[in-house]
């Protein structure tokens, strides 16, 4: 038992995504080595996207990562394992939301003042003196008001911190698409700024 629980935390720790992927096909156990890397960054996707709803953010990840088991044999390499699973979580949240009618709340921003400073620059939301015109908490109130597809790009560009082409993998959309979307979500975030 200590031995096979050394195995998986090194596992954690040295293998690549692909690697994993080959142990988990091999071996049911190996599969706890991807469900340890993947828990935690994907619960924070799940929660933010959901406006903190942590119990059913919790309930999505667990239908996520049974997925994930239930489809790994058609995990396509030319793609990152990253986006992959951040694609079927994205899938869960979008089967979700109609049926809930729950997407209300708060966004679930821990420490991420890097995020604020990321959205707060891009926007252009800094005074000549380098001060920030706008509160942490005024930035997650805008980022809830987003309706559902802006509010994944921002949580997947500047808390997950995401490249454009990671994005449009994980939510199936052409590279091409991902700026524009970008965009209208900035700019639905200055309005919703300006009028707090």
């Amino acid at each position: 038992m200590g031995f096979h629980r050394i195995w998986l935390d090194r596992d954690q720790q040295q293998y690549s995504d692909q690697a994993l992927v080959i142990q988990a096909l091999e071996s049911k156990g190996a599969y706890a080595s991807i469900v340890r890397r993947y828990e935690a960054p994907l619960l924070r996707y799940i929660s933010r996207v959901m406006r903190d709803d942590f119990a059913s953010a919790q309930k999505l990840l667990m239908e996520v990562f049974i997925k994930t088991y239930i489809y790994l044999n058609e995990y396509d390499d030319s793609i990152p394992f990253s986006s992959w699973i951040y694609r079927i979580a994205h899938d869960e949240i979008a089967d979700y939301l109609p049926r809930s009618k729950k997407d209300s709340g708060a966004v679930t921003i821990e420490d991420d003042s890097a995020s604020f400073t990321a959205i707060v620059d891009t926007l252009g939301l800094k005074g000549v003196d380098g001060q920030m015109l706008t509160t942490p908490e005024e930035v997650r109130a805008a980022v809830d008001q987003l309706d559902a597809r802006w509010r994944n790009v921002v949580v997947l560009k500047f808390f997950e911190e995401k490249t454009d082409e990671e994005m449009a993998d994980i939510l199936r959309l052409p590279i091409r698409s991902i700026e524009p979307l970008l965009s209208e979500a900035n700019e639905k975030l200055k309005i919703y700024l300006k009028k707090g």
